[in-house]
């Protein structure tokens, strides 16, 4: 309705306004413009002298009224016309690009669905009206683009939608043509920002306009979708598993569904979930112990409700590496105390984790406790990098920092920082700045800041609670319910501390923080950071003994065992193997191309160039494939190689290395490979990027209702070849309303001052 009254009002629509320049058809010599302004000047002064029994303020207003009335018909003397560049019929070629993946099949009115509407709409007069002044070429585009010649052609079965790879290769074929623009039809449920953003400012570099016209609705009037899935990438077996989702929903607030959790099929978990109101997202954190090893399949779902838009987007499947142990932890004690025999207790039932235990027991004297022989350890703590890198974690007490030698401060830097492995100081009358850590390598990569003096003869005891992070850290769940789990913390006997410790490093996390009588405000009872490849935990108490037995704790109670193993499991889950191998998608989609990257170290942890190192690759059919990985030459260590997979289901993937025919590492890793269902994720229509499109181009954002309009704007593109039009402005419509109104406005004014 706005554009046709302005059209009624000005002849022209807004986009001639906005491409055009105005000119004056006839213009005048210079004296003629200066005889008119004296002839005006001397017309308003008579008029002046005739209304001079009016104040002030109505003289100036009758004369603003004449002024611009005598101004506007000057102008029209000249003859303005707006002069507009329009593309010259059929020497024009127009790209025309049309969403073919998937999600076009989503019906958003519940009935039809977009693919249908959108060929409707082309395969009326459209398609014709822009063939009468443009050479059409036609594209179909999902993850890759090509050209169609119909669009009866489309099959609206692509597995993604790649907006910037479509204007590239469009842009690309077109080269060497002229070009008028392309026309960019699609719902935008694109994925590749950084890709996108690149061709963007190709096109507008090229002053190529991009007109965007988006297909669906913006908001889903039925619709649950489970959007996010963050759950861990690999677990010990037996591991209690701690997964958030995100639950987002339309036209189902208030009601409760249930979330069921599956392993390869077998339920495991199913929580009720109360949806808030529409459009707010839900936040679910699920519990479940992953018991089976082997690369597992978890799939997340919850039952379709009825009148949904969109079947696909209610569950989501992750595969889960669940290992299987033993995982080498050396714990290095400077003294003898409880925290050794009881830490030892709590992993005792567990087969995942093996503590092994060097404890000082006088000057040069040590205890080894569960080594897998005689010869390990023999000489006190490692001297090699191979030695002290065959852990996954190290555990330090309360051992001061002259017992080691300044290799061997170097060395549990570079196990954390290169080895990839995790470390937890303990508290104690030798621990951090008390031990003379400060100035020393470790205390660059504790999470914590050192006193260099420290405080001999500090002692404090501590009621322990949970900070924010740690009530939701899954290390530090005391049971599968999140309330029972903040009731237990809350009930725990006070522990100990000899180090003062307050300050955070920047980028560390908080878990547990002490309270108690003398103790200042934020003291660090568990904090943690990321350094390097590895993990750094400062846990400065130094006696967790006393929630095993404390006089208050139940003897069945079981919260030092499950504290003390989910703490270790936490150290060794991501520490990194000498081979490691990752997907450049994951999953993947059938039919393209996979990178797979290798990363190959020695028993130090030195990158290795010059190894060979082939991949078997099992099918779900069954089917082997054998795959080389080649040495980038660009970062050491690296190999890469490039996999198709060509049918749907898990492929199995084991990497092996060898240097002159002896196995150096081996490594595996399970990728999934599907039709991709990204595209029935966050469906709806994203007009703000098309709008950003067609905005970053210089071209127009249009509904599919109003795509009509796109054939009398396109010509007006200014891009390829034109010519220049010139339309008459003097005789608008609303050029008429200004003189009557004006003449009009004055004669009122005049009356009501009883002027004749």
């Amino acid at each position: 309705m706005a554009l046709g009254l302005w059209e009624l009002l000005f002849k022209y629509p807004p986009l001639v306004f906005e491409k055009g320049r105005i000119v004056f058809a006839t213009p005048l010599p210079a004296w003629v413009l200066v005889l008119a302004t004296a002839l005006a000047a001397l017309a308003a002064w008579t008029y002046l002298l005739r209304v001079r029994e009016l104040s002030g303020m109505d003289r100036a207003g009758m004369l603003a009224l004449r002024t611009s009335l005598l101004a506007l018909l000057l102008v029209l003397l000249f003859r303005p016309t707006l002069q507009v560049p329009v593309a010259v019929e059929q020497e024009n070629y127009l790209g025309i690009l049309v969403d073919d993946s998937r999600s076009m099949l989503v019906a958003d009115d519940g009935s039809s669905t977009r693919a249908q509407e959108l060929i409707q709409r082309l395969d009326t007069d459209l398609l014709e009206a822009l063939s009468e002044r443009f050479r059409i070429r036609l594209f179909s585009f999902s993850g890759d683009t090509k050209r169609v010649e119909e669009v009866g052609q489309l099959s609206f079965l692509g597995g993604q939608t790649r907006l910037g790879r479509a204007l590239d290769q469009a842009q690309s074929e077109l080269a060497g043509v002229s070009l008028a623009g392309l026309v960019l039809v699609t719902d935008g449920a694109d994925q590749s920002e950084a890709e996108l953003n690149s061709s963007v400012l190709s096109a507008r570099a090229s002053g190529l306009p991009v007109y965007t016209v988006g297909v669906g609705r913006e908001e889903f009037q039925r619709d649950i979708e489970v959007r996010r899935v963050s759950s861990p990438r690999g677990v010990l077996r037996g591991t209690s598993m701690m997964v958030d989702l995100v639950i987002a929903q339309n036209g189902y607030a208030g009601r409760t569904v249930p979330l069921i959790v599956e392993d390869e099929g077998r339920v495991v978990n199913t929580q009720d979930v109360e949806l808030p109101m529409d459009g707010t997202p839900a936040t679910v954190r699920v519990h479940f112990t992953a018991d089976e090893p082997g690369w597992r399949r978890f799939t997340f779902r919850v039952p379709l409700q009825d009148d949904e838009l969109v079947t696909e987007n209610n569950r989501r499947e992750t595969l889960v590496n669940v290992r299987e142990g033993p995982q080498k932890v050396l714990y290095l004690e400077g003294e003898p105390r409880f925290e050794v025999k009881f830490m030892r207790r709590a992993v005792t039932d567990d087969a995942e984790v093996q503590l092994v235990v060097l404890q000082r027991t006088a000057e040069n004297k040590f205890l080894r406790l569960d080594v897998d022989s005689g010869e390990e350890l023999v000489d006190g703590f490692p001297l090699t990098r191979e030695e002290l890198f065959s852990y996954r974690a190290l555990v330090i007490g309360s051992v001061e920092a002259s017992f080691f030698s300044r290799e061997q401060l170097q060395m549990i830097v570079d196990f954390v920082s290169e080895r990839g492995g995790s470390v937890l100081f303990l508290g104690g009358r030798r621990s951090f700045a008390e031990g003379g850590y400060a100035g020393t390598p470790i205390a660059d990569l504790l999470p914590v800041e050192l006193d260099p003096n420290g405080d001999p003869d500090y002692y404090r005891e501590l009621k322990v609670t949970p900070t924010r992070a740690g009530a939701a850290h899954a290390a530090l769940q005391l049971s599968s319910d999140p309330a029972e789990s903040a009731e237990r913390w809350s009930t725990l006997p006070e522990l100990s501390t000899f180090n003062r410790l307050t300050r955070l490093k920047p980028g560390a996390t908080s878990l547990l923080v002490g309270e108690g009588p003398g103790v200042e405000e934020g003291q660090v009872v568990l904090a943690f950071q990321r350094y390097g490849r590895g993990l750094v935990l400062a846990l400065p108490v130094q006696d967790s003994w006393i929630w095993q037995m404390h006089a208050d704790i139940p003897l069945e109670d079981e919260t030092h065992e499950t504290f003390w193993r989910q703490t270790l499991r936490w150290l060794v889950n991501e520490v990194p193997d000498q081979l490691t191998l990752t997907a450049s998608a994951e999953p993947a989609a059938i039919n393209h191309a996979v990178e797979l990257q290798a990363e190959l170290r020695d028993s130090a942890f030195q990158r290795i160039n010059n190894a060979a190192i082939s991949a078997s690759i099992a099918s779900p059919s069954g089917a082997s494939t054998e795959l080389p990985l080649r040495s980038t030459n660009q970062v050491n260590g690296e190999y890469l190689a490039s996999f198709l997979p060509k049918e749907g289901g898990v492929h199995q993937i084991r990497l092996r290395a060898e240097r002159d025919g002896e196995e150096l590492a081996t490594s595996t890793l399970a990728l999934d490979a599907a039709e991709d269902d990204g595209e029935f994720f966050s469906a709806q229509m994203r007009a703000p990027l098309l709008r950003r499109i067609a905005e970053e181009t210089g071209g127009r954002f249009y509904g599919l209702s109003d795509i009509e309009q796109l054939v009398e704007d396109v010509q007006y593109s200014g891009s390829g070849i034109t010519r220049v039009e010139s339309y008459d402005l003097w005789d608008m419509p609303i050029v008429f309303l200004l003189i009557v109104g004006l003449v009009g406005g004055e004669w009122a004014f005049r009356r009501r001052r009883g002027l004749p």
